[in-house]
């Protein structure tokens, strides 16, 4: 018998199906949506040097 491990979803825990699951490594649609959501709003960050942006002069 095949030994296959446990997935949870990064958004709300539950367990979740990794094979032929289309939203992987969430378990719906709206996990994965709520975390793009947190990526688009800054509230997750790579840590690092901050870049200037564009707008600031280099002079």
């Amino acid at each position: 018998m095949k030994k296959t491990a446990k997935h949870f979803c990064p958004h709300c825990q539950k367990e979740v199906s990794w094979q032929d699951n289309p939203h992987r490594p969430f378990c719906s649609e709206r996990c994965k949506m709520i975390d793009l959501g947190s990526w688009f709003s800054e509230n997750y960050k790579i840590p690092g040097e901050k870049k200037p942006s564009e707008d600031e002069d280099d002079n």
